[in-house]
């Protein structure tokens, strides 16, 4: 731990935090922005999953928040996706660092988003809204969950084009990744989806659903969800979680867990 924001922040070594470098930072718009820092050697994670990230704040206090990690879980670095709110306690000055500057990192990554939580099936949802992209960055980058599925499909649902993070990446269906590629390009499918300006896909998710967009064009089998084929996983916006939620348990699925797998999952603590 660096000595130097060990003491600003009154943390002993022993402490739960780990202070690591930012290796680079990328400003997608006016509102959000991606940055990586570099990973310790024994930081281990399941690709789905969050940590707690970091300032140090007033009072010797660190000033933490919980951030989906992006990168997968073969990377020497971890990635994350932010907001930015100009008077946000750490958003405010944690969207200003640059390479060479140190962060908090929680040393125990927690969630269920997970593979784990989900019962075997055809089809993989994952349905995100603004930075909610961030842990099914992971997700489809990890051979595993490739096994586990026929089809994946990435629903990012923003208010602007310029939202759309990773979208090249994405559009590309991951090509030149060094463990999935060749998979992707089989089972990977992208729908990015916009509700405040001009796309070629406009909409809120539920309405993708109603009127069938979600699965033309893309999707072998039915033209809709299904808990006998399909699984869901759900981050984003509170509304979207409860709206999608209520349909999804109308329809018979059950929400999974680490301890009970199940049809769809959320991330309860972003939720909650």
């Amino acid at each position: 731990m660096s000595d130097r924001i060990a003491a600003k922040a009154g943390l002993a070594p022993s402490a739960t935090l780990n202070v690591e470098q930012v290796r680079s930072v990328r400003h997608w718009n006016e509102h959000l922005f991606s940055f990586s820092i570099t990973r310790p050697p024994s930081f281990r994670f399941r690709s789905g999953e969050f940590v707690m990230i970091g300032l140090p704040g007033g009072e010797g206090r660190p000033l933490l928040r919980a951030y989906s990690i992006a990168s997968p879980a073969y990377s020497d670095e971890l990635e994350f996706l932010s907001i930015k709110v100009p008077d946000g306690p750490l958003t405010s000055r944690l969207q200003k660092v640059q390479p060479g500057d140190e962060v908090f990192l929680g040393r125990k990554p927690v969630g269920t988003l997970v593979a784990d939580a989900l019962k075997p099936g055809k089809r993989l949802f994952l349905l995100s809204t603004g930075t909610g992209l961030a842990p099914f960055l992971s997700l489809v980058r990890d051979p595993d969950i490739y096994d586990r599925f026929d089809q994946i499909l990435l629903v990012h649902c923003v208010r602007r084009v310029s939202d759309l993070a990773f979208r090249d990446e994405l559009e590309s269906q991951l090509a030149g990744d060094p463990l999935v590629q060749d998979q992707a390009l089989l089972q990977f499918h992208y729908l990015p989806t916009v509700t405040r300006e001009p796309f070629r896909t406009m909409g809120r998710i539920g309405a993708l659903i109603d009127d069938g967009r979600l699965f033309d064009g893309r999707l072998a089998g039915p033209k809709a969800l299904s808990p006998e084929t399909d699984r869901v996983m759900m981050c984003g916006s509170m509304a979207m979680i409860r709206d999608l939620q209520a349909r999804l348990e109308a329809q018979g699925f059950a929400e999974g867990s680490n301890a009970a797998p199940g049809d769809f999952v959320i991330e309860r603590a972003f939720v909650d």
